[in-house]
């Protein structure tokens, strides 16, 4: 069997305007300068009965034994160079080899090792593992020596949800209800706003911990937005309600940072969904920088990369919660490792329909689960039927 054809496939539709409508943002790096953070946030209105034009693009490699594997959506610059850079190279090979594949496309470009040349080799790896799994008849976690389970736990990412104090209460206990044991929620103030928008940081995780009370885990994303001293600060002011890690407070390549504000804040730090390969979640696990890693397969170098940092992780008793980007990939990783070294996935509650969109069938917690899909392969169809 030989790869054939490497194609991006376009799809779309049009589908109500009011679906995944996001009712606030989060703190961004920009917030700095008040050109950025002063913008109030005005999510459009649609009006009753409006729709809009949805588009995807999902990675097809082909073979001459009439086997596909699939991935996506892709999305992002990295479409090109997988067009342009990587399908004349691999045309013509093995595409069960996929250990082969991902070195020979690490090594043949100079600036592989981040940024938009890694994910487009994730994607290329990912759509690999869906194609062995479909040749061999059987769902990736089994490839990769699963089942550890029979569901893995997600827990509810609030991102876009309202911050307002009657809003946080209300969603906060209606997902404790569906059966998530654990939620996050996105910050929006940062240093640019203050500090009265540090109160603000701080009244908002006093009131999720007050509305799901002992029970619940919370997390909380700055997003890379905020510097050590803001950090420091209001770390320690939500301590009390024992967070179970603040993401990303600074840029992932700020190791010393991370390490700061994880021994003076008093909480546990994540970080990790713009790390690229093993090498670079190595350089923080030894820096003892971070609590929690959240490498993501879309970005980090796809599944079999994924892997090799579950392995590195276990090796530092230092869990890994991966990113959730898409889930297809993450819940087939999750479902072959321990329990232990991979708790748990994130469930982007508002995104998740928009990033499953044109598949057919929806992976979706039920009691605060996920059950990985038994089909040979990943589990993606493409609907082309919208």
């Amino acid at each position: 069997m030989k790869i054939s054809d490497i194609v991006l496939v376009e799809v779309g539709g049009d589908f109500p305007a009011d679906e995944t409508h996001s009712e606030e943002r989060r703190v961004d790096p920009l917030d700095i300068y008040t050109e950025f953070g002063d913008k109030p946030f005005s999510p459009p209105s649609p009006s009753p009965g409006e729709s809009v034009r949805r588009t995807a693009s999902y990675l097809e490699v082909r073979t001459d034994a009439d086997v596909t594997g699939v991935f996506g959506p892709v999305d992002g610059p990295h479409a090109s160079i997988l067009r342009r850079e990587m399908r004349g190279f691999l045309l013509g090979r093995d595409p069960l080899a996929i250990e082969k594949i991902w070195d020979l496309l690490l090594r043949r470009n100079r600036h592989s090792r981040g940024g938009y040349y890694m994910m487009a080799l994730s994607a290329i790896d990912c759509a690999l593992w869906d194609l062995k799994g479909k040749a061999l008849g059987m769902p990736v976690y089994r490839l990769l020596g699963g089942p550890t389970r029979d569901a893995v736990p997600a827990y509810a990412s609030m991102l876009g949800h309202s911050l307002q104090p009657d809003a946080l209460v209300q969603r906060a206990r209606e997902y404790k209800a569906l059966g998530y044991r654990a939620q996050k929620w996105f910050f929006r103030y940062g240093p640019g706003d203050g500090g009265e928008g540090a109160s603000r940081n701080v009244a908002m995780v006093r009131i999720l911990r007050e509305a799901v009370g002992d029970d619940v885990a919370l997390m909380f994303d700055a997003f890379n937005s905020w510097d050590v001293p803001y950090a420091v600060d209001v770390g320690r002011r939500i301590a009390p309600y024992r967070p179970a890690w603040l993401e990303e407070p600074v840029p992932v390549d700020r190791i010393s940072a991370l390490r700061t504000i994880r021994e003076r804040s008093g909480i546990p730090v994540a970080t990790g969904e713009h790390l690229y390969t093993r090498w670079q979640v190595k350089e923080l696990l030894q820096a003892g920088a971070v609590d929690v890693i959240q490498a993501d397969p879309d970005w980090c170098g796809g599944i079999s990369e994924l892997m090799k940092i579950a392995v590195l992780c276990s090796a530092y008793d230092v869990p890994l919660c991966p990113h959730g980007h898409s889930l297809h990939a993450a819940l087939h990783v999750a479902a072959a490792c321990p329990p232990a070294v991979l708790p748990q996935v994130e469930f982007l509650i508002l995104h998740q329909r928009n990033k499953q969109r044109f598949m057919k069938g929806y992976l979706e917690p039920q009691d605060g689960k996920i059950r990985p899909p038994e089909t040979p392969g990943l589990g993606i169809e493409i609907d082309r039927g919208n």
